[in-house]
């Protein structure tokens, strides 16, 4: 810890010889215990408690760092319970770092807590193995296939089983559908641009989403295309390590960034693109990850100089081609990373207003989270369901056909949400909706 952090600090010194990725004096101080942030935050309003706030967390994170408290079961409860969804960060007048506080406070955790060894099994598995490689991820969406494909998934919701299975039962209806054929087989190619080329653009697939979004991977390269761009998805790209730095998992989120960041620049291209704005917030961050490493520092500000979120880029250029009127209305769901994290609000919402026949409804409160949060809604499920919920009834108030959002687990939220508490809405990422105007137009 450097002294300069603590010089100038209004609470007392942090203790020496601190886990080196620990909360910064420097960010902690910024805080100024407003309380403006309270009513940004999906947790406090659902829980009412201030260690459920972000200033109450950011009190809780002093008392660790100046040793006033011990980092116990106490403090990681409250701490798993936050989304870090960032709307904090948006309400903040003193530009509090919320979303660097909360991702340090929990790699401090990580690296003291002993785990049983099964959790330590599954984590491994998970983050060191399922996220990483592709032919695990084809293994688990072929089941996830079968599953659905063969009549079991309705026989289990059916039958009642689901009631006897607790927690697990609970979050059957958040499993995706695979969709095959899964979007692997077009990692590694280059698509060409429709008319003359505008752009040359890398296309970060990700992970889960090459099983779960391959049609929306699919339209994503297509509009890019329509749009004058040749779009290339290099093969030795992984994925981002958003859900690693979410857990507390940062060596492995920096092994991750360094391969990605080689690759895309090696592409030399003019804008890096993702359609995950959970994704495009850490991808956006890797600077920050890798700021103390003196062989990327540089290069991942490069890389982060390229990144642009799929919506923030179409916004960002003139739309080319023709778009057939489709005759629908539809709302907005803000995607927490892409609204607080990345600050990108109005480009979503220009592109669908670009959309002939297209009656846009602003949704109340339509960047409150909606409980998805990663892997919050599996984790704490009930809190999510809550919230979902509540978002749900802002859907159906706007009397919208389609809802829209631009991030791959915010839609599978949603649609969750529909069937459970909707009105049959169909459920696009932005891009889809754009594609199927395209398409329609024959593009």
């Amino acid at each position: 810890m450097a002294a300069s952090e603590t010089t100038t600090s209004a609470f007392p010194p942090v203790l020496p010889n601190r886990h080196p990725e620990a909360p910064r004096a420097v960010d902690l101080d910024k805080c100024v215990h407003c309380g403006l942030c309270l009513n940004a935050c999906p947790t406090y309003r659902e829980l009412g408690l201030e260690m459920d706030s972000p200033r109450g967390r950011i009190y809780q994170m002093v008392q660790v760092a100046t040793g006033q408290v011990e980092a116990g079961a106490s403090y990681e409860e409250h701490l798993d319970l936050c989304l870090a969804c960032r709307g904090c960060e948006s309400a903040c007048p003193s530009g509090v770092p919320y979303g660097r506080l909360i991702e340090a406070a929990r790699t401090e955790i990580e690296a003291k807590k002993q785990r049983p060894w099964h959790e330590r099994a599954f984590r491994g598995f998970i983050f060191e193995h399922l996220l990483v490689k592709p032919w695990m991820l084809k293994t688990a969406g072929a089941f996830l296939y079968l599953y659905e494909a063969t009549g079991l998934r309705a026989i289990v919701r059916g039958s009642g089983l689901l009631k006897l299975m607790g927690k697990m039962g609970r979050i059957e209806h958040l499993a995706p559908t695979a969709e095959v054929p899964f979007f692997f087989d077009k990692v590694g190619r280059t698509f060409p641009a429709k008319g003359p080329r505008r752009y040359r653009v890398g296309f970060l697939a990700g992970c889960l989403a090459n099983v779960t979004s391959s049609r929306l991977n699919e339209a994503t390269v297509r509009v890019l295309q329509a749009n004058g761009c040749e779009v290339v998805l290099p093969a030795e790209q992984t994925c981002c390590g958003a859900l690693h730095v979410h857990s507390g998992l940062k060596e492995q989120a920096r092994a991750l960034a360094r391969r990605n960041i080689d690759v895309f620049l090696a592409g030399n291209f003019d804008a890096v693109i993702t359609n995950a704005a959970g994704c495009g917030s850490t991808l956006k961050e890797y600077h920050e990850l890798l700021e103390h490493d003196a062989a990327y520092a540089e290069k991942a500000k490069q890389f982060v100089a390229r990144m642009k979120d799929i919506t923030e880029f179409l916004g960002s250029i003139e739309l080319t081609g023709k778009m057939a009127p489709l005759g629908v209305t539809v709302t907005y769901q803000d995607s927490c990373h892409l609204a607080h994290g990345q600050k990108v609000r109005a480009a979503p919402r220009q592109l669908l207003n670009a959309i002939p026949g297209v009656k846009f409804k602003e949704m109340p409160l339509s960047d409150l989270c909606c409980g998805s949060a990663g892997i919050y809604n599996i984790v704490h499920d009930e809190i999510a369901d809550s919230l979902l919920q509540k978002k749900m009834a802002m859907v159906n108030g706007t009397g919208a056909e389609v809802v829209t959002t631009a991030n791959v687990g915010c839609a599978i939220q949603l649609k969750a949400g529909v069937t459970k508490y909707g009105k049959q809405q169909k459920v696009l990422h932005v891009v889809e909706l754009l594609d199927e105007a395209y398409r329609k137009a024959g593009q």
